[in-house]
């Protein structure tokens, strides 16, 4: 059920979700690999549609780590409410990712130790883009990742114009496979 909604949010808003299924497991390993759980405070996520990463981050975190969620598609946001209503630490956002200073401030973080992002760079207006990436490495901790992942390395270049070191993994385990990059200060 969950994929049928996300195709139907993929046809509506092809710009906005930017893929056409939900990440696969092993995508979601890949992406949460290089996080330290045990001392991470505060994890951001962007655009978690359906909430496979979520589930990843919930299920490794400690159990007082905080984790805020932004999703600006109406759709995934209820679905998500639904999914994780009995989470504590758990704050689930619907807005856009370009506001994330703002849910902190409310929420009352400073900084956090990881950005991880399903956002689709490459399919997102530039200026929308520039203000989302420019916000994270301002909201990250000195040592803090953002992690994210594209489907191409068209856009690498243009976030390494807000990070200033890159590593790169592959997963071909995803429809389409991706490039995780993980993003450093």
């Amino acid at each position: 059920m969950k994929i049928l909604k996300f195709i139907l949010q993929y046809i509506l808003n092809p710009r906005d979700v930017g893929a056409i299924m939900p990440s696969s497991k092993k995508l979601s390993r890949k992406m949460v690999e290089n996080i330290n759980f045990n001392s991470a405070k505060y994890i951001v996520e962007y655009g978690p549609g359906t909430g496979v990463f979520t589930d990843k981050l919930i299920e490794k975190r400690n159990k007082n780590t905080i984790i805020l969620i932004i999703e600006s598609n109406n759709e995934f946001y209820n679905l998500l409410k639904d999914k994780f209503k009995e989470e504590k630490n758990l704050f689930i956002i619907n807005d856009s990712a370009e506001n994330v200073d703002k849910h902190l401030q409310i929420h009352n973080i400073s900084d956090v130790d990881y950005v991880i992002s399903g956002l689709p760079f490459a399919s997102l207006p530039k200026n929308v883009s520039c203000s989302i990436l420019n916000k994270t490495n301002k909201i990250l901790k000195k040592e803090g990742k953002f992690i994210t992942f594209q489907y191409t390395l068209l856009k690498k270049d243009f976030i390494n114009g807000y990070f200033k070191k890159i590593d790169i993994k592959r997963e071909f385990a995803n429809i389409p496979p991706a490039y995780i990059l993980s993003c450093g200060k």
